[in-house]
This record gives C-alpha cells, structure tokens and sequence, in this order.
C-alpha cells in the first residue's frame, strides 16, 4: 500500500463510531460500529495486510443497540468501550459498556450468523442523565473509566464482579457536556470537558474543581479535541465554525495556532502520537484534512543550532483526502504505522490512507 492508493472497507448499514487498537502492536487495526434502527448492528475489526495490500476483518454481532462512540483501551488491546442507543417503542435510552473481544476469532459456531464478545460490562448510568457522548479510558490506570453524560463525568473503577461508580464531576448551572477526554499528563489527574463552545478541565482528586477554562473557544459549539502527545500544555479543538485550533491551557485568552480549511463543522481532530506537527480533521464537508502545525509542536522545541540546515515542513494545509461521498465523523490515525490513517464516513465507507511520501521524507531526514 502506498499513500497514492487508498484501500475501502464498506459497511452495509451507516455508521459514525471508529477507533484505533491504542497498545502496542505491529498489526494496523481498526474497530468500527455500525448505527442501525434494526436490532442488527455490528462491530468490524479490520485488519490492514501490508505485504497484500488487503484488508481482513472479523465482524462480531453488537445486539446492545446504535453505536454512537466507539474507543479503545491503551491497557488491552481486546478491550473496547461502546456508547450506544436503544429504542424501546416511542422511547430512547442511552447506555454505554465494556467490550472483551475474543482471545482467538474462531468461526461462529451453530446457528450463530456472527462472532460474539468474550465479556461486556454495562456502566450503570441510571439516574444521571440521557445524552451518553463518550466513555475514555484513563491513560495509565486501567482499573479507571470515565463516561461523559448531560452535565456530569462519572468515573467508574473496573473490578471483576462489574465497574463501580466511585466519583462524579457535576457541572451545575453548566449546558450538557458535547465531549470529553483525558489529559495524557498532570499525572492523569485531569479530565477535559467540552460544553456549548467553551472548554474545561477538571481535577478529578476534587472533582468539582475546574483546573482551567477556555471561554468561547469558538464561535459555535465545539465538536471534538485532543491532547498534544508530546507537549503537555497543548490542546488541539474542532467545531461547528469549521475552525481547527491549537491552545495552550496555560494562558487561555488566544488560541496559538489555526486554520479555517473546512467547509462545514468539524468531527474529529486528532494529533499524530509521533510526529506532532501533524494533524487530521474530519467534517461534513466529506473532507479529511491533512495539517501541519510545526510551528507550535514539539519539532520546533527540539530545534537545535543547527536546525537551519533542515527544511522543515511550512505550516498550513497539506492534503486533502475527497474519497468520501458523506459526512466523515471519524478519522484516527493508526498507532502500529505513524503514517497510516483510517476515516469513516455515515454511509458506512472506511477509507484506509497514508501521509504523502514527500511529507514523511520531509519529517524524517
């Protein structure tokens, strides 16, 4: 596979929820869920073969409902945490659960159409709320999760008898909470919400104090961020403005770098985990964008004396990937190949891609 042809994966119902198998492996792989009104829906795990240039997946029946949100665990790379909604006559309800994958993905045995999940967990989120946008796991403690619910994240602690809520961050006289996710640093103590278009962090040690705030982040409700793998202080967020910005959360009233490429909101924004100064945004548009922000990343502090002699990647759009026919909601580059990435859009095609040659030779030597 080479960064000038894509491989397609397609879904037979639409779908929204993608995620990247985040521990360590050789194997690119990909989970996406699928978002049907029937009682059908199923969870894909695709493979990318490098030496074939093929795609292989295994397809497991998710019977709980409409996947939402999908993410996976950094702990265990068979772990998966699924938001989802049910309909129950005029009724809808959501729920969110921990996943096990299978050890091995034997054939389905009986009458059994697709593969089955070794373990799920249903998070009991009764009580606190209707709109579930995210469940994340925490970046080092794997006995920790956190669901993203109304105006509240609840942080449930795994054990082997079921997760069990132990705290809850309420944000009273606060608009429901549109996402959230951890930060990779401060010693894992902070989760950052996402409200109207305002960002917030809070210190779940006291989980009603707010770290830092970004007022008005942008002029519409903001759709998505990520940490900066690399670089502590650093935020990338997405919204319905169709703006991608960089801030740094230690001084909060100007965001530090952006970029206004897309047509329509912004999905999903994500940092590249090795080489910083790349960034993809999905959106309505049917764009992924490909973005460099070296300026701002952790390439540039690593600049020595002789950094002249490099030419570095110029910030600014660098690629644009059209191979979507509909609203892309997800892209999430692979954690096995820093230079692949996979997007999926609602009519349930995923698009497997690679960064530009001429971009990665620029990176490296």
């Amino acid at each position: 596979m080479d960064e000038t042809n894509s491989l397609v994966y397609g879904l037979e119902f639409q779908a929204r929820a993608l995620a990247s198998r985040q521990t360590e492996s050789d194997q690119v792989r990909f989970f996406l869920a699928t978002q049907s009104l029937k009682p059908n829906n199923q969870l894909h795990v695709v493979d990318v073969n490098e030496d074939s240039s093929a795609l292989e997946a295994k397809v497991l029946s998710h019977p709980l409902g409409e996947v939402w949100k999908l993410t996976a665990s950094p702990h265990d790379g068979r772990v998966l945490a699924s938001c989802y909604s049910i309909h129950r006559g005029s009724q809808t309800t959501m729920q969110t659960a921990l996943l096990r994958l299978p050890d091995q993905f034997d054939p389905p045995t009986g009458d059994q159409e697709f593969l089955q999940f070794a373990d799920v967990d249903i998070l009991n989120t009764e009580g606190y709320g209707g709109e579930i946008r995210t469940t994340e796991f925490h970046p080092t403690d794997a006995a920790v999760v956190s669901t993203v619910i109304d105006g509240k994240v609840l942080l449930f602690n795994r054990a082997e008898a079921g997760s069990k809520l132990v705290a809850e961050i309420n944000a009273k006289h606060m608009p429901k909470f549109s996402g959230g996710r951890w930060s990779h640093f401060n010693q894992g103590n902070q989760f950052i919400t996402l409200y109207d278009c305002s960002v917030r962090s809070y210190d779940v040690r006291e989980p009603n104090h707010c770290a830092w705030t970004i007022e008005d982040a942008h002029s519409q409700l903001v759709r998505d961020l990520d940490c900066n793998p690399n670089k502590q202080y650093h935020i990338v967020t997405g919204g319905d403005d169709g703006v991608l910005k960089i801030w740094d959360f230690r001084n909060t009233k100007e965001h530090v770098f952006a970029r206004n490429d897309h047509h329509h909101w912004i999905w999903n924004v994500r940092y590249n985990a090795y080489h910083d100064q790349l960034l993809l945004s999905s959106s309505s548009d049917g764009k992924v964008l490909l973005t460099c922000a070296g300026s701002v990343s952790s390439e540039a502090l690593e600049s020595g004396e002789n950094s002249s002699d490099k030419e570095h990647l110029a910030d600014g759009l660098l690629q644009t990937f059209d191979q979507h026919e509909d609203s892309v909601y997800c892209v999430e580059w692979s954690t096995a190949d820093p230079w692949m990435f996979a997007s999926l859009s609602y009519d349930g095609r995923l698009v497997i891609s690679k960064v530009p040659k001429q971009y990665k030779y620029q990176i490296l030597l």
